[in-house]
């Protein structure tokens, strides 16, 4: 099937005179016929449902289709994207292992990466997106244990370059994991460029109508566990009766070990009812992102025009710093503008507060335009130096582009703008 296809039927198909919708599974529980029965879950938890906290049939379907459009053996939902991230880390390292970042990544995942990894005894080497190869492999230590970056940096708008970063992780024995929440699997899918591990906050787009927080790791199946660096993947472990991950289950040793160790242990996984309205999400996806994109495009070329905006950053122009990486990695730039706003700080607040159609709130990537100032936000936590050290200015602002007509946008934001 061609992806648009899968968008509507990958990860449930109905037979004979079952509902055609997916339904909701609403239950924590599952009957089994002997204790014999329930013992041999406990011992291999793939071989049948547990309990709710590990796996759900709605879940399970919306995971198997997540998979199916990324390319992947298996994905893992989990309540949210932050938990996505933290899981699809912790599935790799441990106290005293260190990680490698690109620096331009969205402010919730630097503030993981740079204290609370790091409170855990899990160091992160931040490396700005566009570093040389020399400057990427000198960072590599023994106890490297994962790069990590964002298709479309959030909010920087930086586009990772796919083939430097993988061939960097892949030359050291490590996986690529990408976020890929603003381009989606409909704009780029990341595992035919050389990641790994793609995770997802599926509050955004693939949501789109901003109904519930959720996230998502996929797992690529192609990386080599068998290095030497991932003995936990390749040795018996003891929490389930000595299985070894990768002589059990091949490519989907990853995804597997992270369900049946970390969820678990954490036990973030989403609730049926959110897992069915994502999959409502996930049946538009395709046709939402071609609007996104066309609708972005059109308010970043007024905004390039506005003598109120200093700058104005969206892969998708052709003046763009990142358009060419762009043409050669997505087919299509999302709906994020970054724009800096004459005035600083204040110019930009004076400019969102002057919005009637955008509303001024923290989110992004659904169907109603919405702005956020980043400094004062989602990157509040970094001082000054920080700040400009991961792309953020004080006069930018992250406008999120919706589904509106676009004539309706650019008249709100010619409003906004006059009050500069």
């Amino acid at each position: 099937m061609n992806i648009e296809t899968k968008c509507i039927h990958s990860g449930y198909t109905p037979k004979n005179s079952e509902p055609r919708v997916m339904p909701i599974v609403q239950s924590t529980t599952y009957v089994f016929d002997s204790t014999d029965d329930i013992g041999a879950v406990f011992d291999d938890p793939t071989k049948a449902l547990i309990y709710s906290r590990f796996a759900n049939p709605t879940v399970m379907a919306v995971e198997g289709k997540i998979a199916d459009l990324e390319g992947g053996v298996g994905a893992m939902c989990t309540s949210s994207g932050q938990a996505a991230t933290l899981l699809s880390i912790l599935n790799l390292c441990k106290a005293g292992d260190s990680i490698i970042s690109t620096g331009q990544i969205y402010g919730g995942s630097y503030n993981l990466f740079n204290v609370t990894l790091k409170r855990l005894g899990i160091e992160c080497v931040f490396l700005d997106s566009d570093a040389d190869e020399k400057t990427i492999n000198a960072a590599f230590k023994e106890n490297t244990r994962l790069v990590f970056g964002e298709t479309i940096a959030n909010p920087a708008l930086v586009v990772l370059d796919f083939a430097k970063w993988s061939k960097a992780a892949h030359d050291h024995g490590v996986p690529l994991i990408v976020d890929n929440t603003f381009a989606t699997p409909i704009l780029c899918r990341p595992f035919e460029h050389g990641a790994d591990i793609v995770i997802h906050s599926t509050s955004k787009y693939m949501d789109g109508h901003a109904l519930q927080v959720g996230g998502v790791i996929v797992d690529s199946g192609s990386f080599n566990w068998k290095n030497g660096k991932f003995p936990d993947f390749t040795e018996p472990d003891p929490s389930y009766h000595g299985i070894s991950y990768v002589d059990a289950y091949g490519k989907a040793a990853y995804i597997i070990k992270a369900r049946m160790q970390l969820m678990r242990d954490f036990g973030v996984y989403p609730s049926a009812h959110s897992a069915f309205l994502l999959n409502l999400g996930l049946e538009t996806l395709a046709v939402r992102m071609d609007r996104y994109c066309e609708n972005a495009l059109k308010v970043a070329e007024f905004l390039k025009g506005s003598d109120k905006v200093e700058s104005v950053s969206y892969p998708g122009l052709s003046s763009d710093k990142y358009n060419a990486m762009a043409k050669r990695y997505l087919s299509g730039a999302s709906g994020v503008i970054l724009i800096t706003v004459n005035g600083g700080r204040k110019g930009a607040v004076r400019f969102m507060d002057s919005l009637k159609l955008a509303s001024n709130e923290v989110h992004v990537a659904d169907i109603h335009t919405c702005v956020l100032h980043p400094a004062s936000s989602t990157h509040r936590q970094l001082p000054e130096d920080q700040l400009a050290s991961v792309g953020i200015t004080p006069g930018q602002v992250r406008l999120s582009v919706g589904l509106e007509s676009a004539d309706d946008i650019i008249a709100d934001l010619k409003a906004g703008l006059a009050a500069v």
